[in-house]
């Protein structure tokens, strides 16, 4: 089985619930079990300043299932929470699921870029993924989870310790 790494957040809709809801749908997904949880942490979008901050987390799961059959899952499990597709990139959302690290695979699909392509520069990613990493993790690129935490600020994340 593979140690994957799931980047979890929603800034619509009840954001707490989605990801409350998202996180009993991953515990459904086929050989696939739910391993630990980040706190939950609030950060600020992205994209468009005019939308509600998000609320983000991390999931570790353990999978047998291939990489691109986990996607499937979590974009099933994205449209089932009512997630739209747009043109506008980093717009509001009611759930967005990212597979940030898949084992020490290096993916590069057209579908699928793992490790996610800008995880290092994302604080709301990297942080919440340091509560439940593996000590000492690596990405399959070589670069260790201190490394990118040393070079990425705190700054507009706020850990509000919740579990979900």
């Amino acid at each position: 089985m593979d140690r994957v790494y799931i980047g979890l957040g929603s800034n619509l809709a009840e954001p707490r619930q989605q990801l409350r809801s998202a996180l009993d749908a991953l515990t459904r997904i086929p050989n696939t079990q739910l391993a630990a949880v980040s706190s939950l942490y609030l950060s600020d979008p992205l994209g468009p300043p005019d939308q509600p901050r998000y609320h983000n987390a991390v999931a570790a799961l353990n999978t047998s299932l291939p990489p691109l059959a986990l996607l499937d899952a979590l974009q099933a499990i994205e449209l089932a929470h009512g997630r739209q597709r747009k043109a506008e990139r980093w717009g509001p959302r009611t759930l967005d699921l990212d597979i940030l690290l898949f084992g020490d695979r290096l993916i590069s699909d057209s579908r699928l870029t793992v490790p996610h392509y800008h995880m290092h520069a994302r604080a709301f990613v990297l942080y919440p993924l340091a509560e439940i990493a593996i000590d000492g993790l690596r990405l399959a690129d070589g670069r260790s989870l201190a490394e990118l935490l040393a070079a990425c600020p705190y700054a507009g994340l706020e850990r509000l310790g919740e579990p979900l």
